[in-house]
């Protein structure tokens, strides 16, 4: 019989048109459709965990991102992790004590490697940090990442295939695996 892993899936955007967003119950419903088993979301954060057979992360988020955009006629990056990875990721937060909510993870398809965060420094003001872990790039706004320009830099074109995720989220996501 196959081993059950729990996996997490990350939405690259939520929101389907002005005023209109994925509903978490769709969402769940949707996985839940596709054979995963108990589908389960964080708030509305288009975050969403699940069981499902060990398979290659790729060939998951074919599946999710297919459904998705048959579903809500939108498609949409969704980037996929392991539990135990996510549990890494969880681990490797470079910035502990910075702020739950300024802490940012941009968790990366592919991993980046340290080109990609020498060219970034242009846009970082003098309390910004920034690290990479395992591929993914940490960064603490120290402030609202709205405020800032390194925000607007972060983009799929310039960096790959990627969604953004605040420390709280990650850490609320880590508790639902385990």
């Amino acid at each position: 019989m196959p081993h059950k892993i729990a996996y997490v899936a990350l939405l690259h955007s939520i929101v389907l048109a002005p005023g209109r967003r994925v509903v978490m119950s769709d969402l769940r419903d949707m996985a839940a459709a596709l054979g995963y088993r108990n589908p389960r979301t964080l708030v509305s954060t288009g975050n969403i965990v699940f069981e499902a057979d060990n398979a290659p992360l790729g060939d998951i988020e074919a599946k999710l991102e297919t459904a998705f955009k048959s579903k809500f006629g939108k498609p949409v990056d969704i980037i996929v992790r392991k539990g135990e990875d996510w549990l890494r990721l969880a681990n490797s937060n470079p910035f502990p004590d910075g702020d739950g909510s300024q802490v940012i993870v941009r968790v990366m398809r592919k991993p980046l490697e340290r080109p990609a965060l020498d060219a970034l420094q242009k846009y970082v003001e003098a309390n910004q940090r920034l690290a990479l872990a395992d591929g993914d790039l940490w960064i603490d706004f120290a402030g609202k990442p709205s405020e800032w320009k390194l925000l607007s830099a972060l983009t799929t074109k310039r960096m790959g295939a990627g969604t953004l995720r605040n420390w709280n989220t990650v850490r609320g996501l880590a508790e639902m695996i385990g």
